[in-house]
């Protein structure tokens, strides 16, 4: 696709590989509009690279079918979803609770199912659209203390399985991009400290390939694609 035609929304865009995404979209011409949790994350990344935006928590349902119209509306259109947000939780399964299993789920899987099934709907009306799901390396291979944020990306890859059989009838391209680590916010919140940073890939790495899987001719598209630090 010409990406000075494509009208995107991005979940989770207020920082690491969706905002990154958000703004190399944005300076190729797309029309992009964001969510995040957080109304201060929101404007912020709205004054700061000029893209639409608004607050939501894609594990609620009605806010999700709101965010979605909204998107449509101000972007007069929609062609093109990164299904990014999400978040991890890591602990010896013995030690994994009941409430961070069920949080990692609830955003990693169900919230992308909330904002998979609104977008299709539109996609499959029109009969064309781009779909992309952030999944994992996580989502190849189960690691230790990686009980539920390996069990919501395996399952990620399950549900693009199942809607790229679904809308390739429609034209609609779906597509699972597996980043390995990447040194953003996410590992930091969580208390780890990576090493051999300046090796290893970058949000901007991963908004390159976001943009190139986008602007392959429509006729062809990339089912799933991994992307490794070359020597981290």
């Amino acid at each position: 696709m010409n990406l000075q035609e494509a009208k995107v929304l991005i979940t989770g865009g207020s920082s690491g590989i969706g905002y990154a995404t958000a703004q190399l979209l944005q300076q190729q011409g797309a029309q992009v509009f964001i969510c995040s949790r957080k109304a201060a994350d929101v404007e912020r990344v709205k004054s700061e690279l000029s893209v639409a935006g608004t607050v939501c928590d894609v594990s609620q349902e009605d806010q999700v079918e709101q965010l979605v119209s909204t998107a449509i509306s101000e972007l007069g259109g929609l062609n093109v979803l990164v299904n990014n947000a999400g978040f991890g939780a890591f602990a010896p399964l013995t030690a994994t609770s009941t409430e961070d299993f069920t949080k990692v789920w609830e955003t990693n899987v169900r919230g992308a199912f909330f904002v998979g099934r609104a977008v299709a709907k539109h996609f499959v009306a029109q009969e064309t659209g781009n779909l992309i799901n952030i999944g994992s390396t996580a989502a190849k291979k189960g690691f230790a203390n990686g009980t539920a944020y390996c069990a919501s990306k395996f399952a990620l890859a399950g549900m693009t399985e199942c809607w790229r059989a679904e809308l390739r009838p429609y034209n609609v391209r779906v597509t699972q991009l597996n980043p390995s680590e990447v040194i953003t916010q996410f590992g930091s919140k969580l208390g780890f400290e990576p090493k051999n940073t300046e090796r290893k890939l970058k949000p901007s790495e991963i908004a390159h390939t976001i943009a190139s899987l986008l602007t392959l001719n429509d006729i062809g598209f990339v089912p799933e694609l991994s992307v490794w630090a070359t020597n981290p």
